[in-house]
């Protein structure tokens, strides 16, 4: 089965360097390490452990694993590899030198065997789902442990793995994959791919154990300094296209009500920041784009957050958080951020990506689910208004955060055998 999949995927290499040129034009971080993609680059520094998180949600996923690899275990190499350049730029300025970085490469056996022989892992740590079957099958020949951590098989995931079911029971079988699964739920999807029962467990979800560094909250302060602490602040982070109208709306009836309102818009990729300005330029409120330095005035009704790696200290600042990738059927991102900051969350209803902790945070009160841009402002407004209600939902927030941490402690447990053999 592995040797058609591999067939099939040669078939589509033509596909494949196209779509690298595209983005090494249209994306300055990706160009110039095109070859990384094939496996090539430098020899890294052993003894090595490597750790995969595909973008910048599975990159923030991963900071309390690499900062605890990097104060626990110094002598070793942390080698982080994304499939995007944004998580290389968020890797580079979360760690900088501290890790080293690559493109993860394709999955052809050649760049897989070429990657490996460079890097040489004692152990692999997948974040959350990124199942490449020649990668694996490449770690099983060397015989490198790999850990799926904080491991999640969405509905919709499932129905695209089940595809190539003979593939994935041929290499998750074998013994050197272990499943630390988020839930029971995602733990009965890996057994149904074809993992062995042995090899699945129970992790948590590692992004409960986020720890908001002091730095992001100084930074969040200093931010509300200049924007005015009195004024109502509600940030809306990873927008996707079609919720930017949306969200301009409900800010436009929030402000009848509170009109020294300002709304932070954070677009989820740099490539939409055109669209974004664009959007709120039609909406004709008064705006700043923070890539320009612009002064965020009494009278400034919305600033769009045009940069990269703010997010966190963004949210520092605000006093409600409404989280995007959720008004569209893109599946929601990251609620912990906003809640680990004690602020109440707002999200729309798409929210397949991490159901378990919606409900979660909705059971406790500290999550508002909308549909509508009436809806949003309402519940905008009803926070606004009623300041004992808003930081309560913020106190239950971050209570829910703090309740389910301890996933860390268990993935570093599962890779002490690794990390203790020398």
């Amino acid at each position: 089965m592995r040797v058609l999949y591999t067939a099939l995927f040669r078939l589509l290499t033509p596909l494949v360097v196209v779509h690298q040129l595209w983005r090494s034009w249209h994306e300055p971080g990706y160009r110039g390490r095109v070859h990384e993609r094939w496996g090539y680059g430098a020899v890294v520094r052993s003894p090595c452990l490597w750790v995969h998180a595909v973008s910048v949600g599975e990159v923030q996923a991963a900071v309390p694993l690499v900062r605890a690899l990097l104060q626990d275990w110094p002598t070793w190499q942390v080698l982080v590899t994304t499939t995007t350049s944004t998580g290389a730029a968020r890797v580079n300025e979360l760690f900088g030198a501290a890790v080293e970085h690559r493109y993860l490469p394709l999955d052809l056996p050649g760049a897989a065997r070429r990657f490996l022989k460079r890097a040489q892992p004692r152990l692999c740590v997948v974040m959350e789902t990124e199942l490449w079957p020649n990668l694996l099958s490449g770690c099983a020949a060397r015989s490198i442990p790999v850990l799926i951590a904080s491991a999640r098989l969405s509905v919709r995931s499932m129905r695209a793995y089940r595809r190539l079911r003979g593939v994935f029971r041929e290499v998750l079988g074998g013994g050197a994959v272990r499943v630390l699964a988020q839930t029971t739920a995602d733990a009965a999807r890996y057994l149904e791919l074809g993992v062995p029962a042995s090899q699945v467990s129970l992790m948590g979800n590692l992004k409960f154990d986020l720890a908001v560094p002091a730095d992001v909250r100084a930074g969040g302060r200093a931010c509300r300094d200049l924007w005015g602490h009195s004024r109502p602040v509600w940030v809306a982070g990873s927008t996707h296209e079609g919720e930017e109208q949306v969200l301009l709306a409900a800010h436009q009836r929030l402000l009848r009500h509170q009109p020294e309102a300002l709304l932070v818009l954070v677009p989820r990729h740099p490539a939409r920041f055109a669209a974004a300005a664009a959007h709120v330029e039609r909406s004709g409120l008064s705006s700043v784009r923070r890539s320009r330095g612009g002064t965020v005035l009494p009278t400034t009704a919305v600033l769009l957050a045009d940069t990269l790696g703010e997010l966190l200290t963004l949210y520092a600042a605000a006093d409600v958080a409404f989280v995007g990738g959720s008004l569209v059927p893109v599946g929601g991102h990251n609620l912990l951020e906003p809640a680990a900051l004690g602020l109440p969350v707002l999200s729309g209803r798409a929210v397949f990506n991490a159901p378990e902790i919606a409900a979660a945070l909705a059971a406790a009160g500290a999550l508002t689910l909308v549909d509508t841009a009436d809806e949003l402002a309402g519940a905008l407004a009803g926070l606004f208004t009623q300041t004992e209600r808003r930081v309560a939902q913020g106190v239950q927030a971050a209570a829910v955060v703090a309740a389910n941490r301890g996933a860390l402690t268990r993935l570093l447990e599962a890779m002490r055998p690794v990390l203790t053999s020398d």
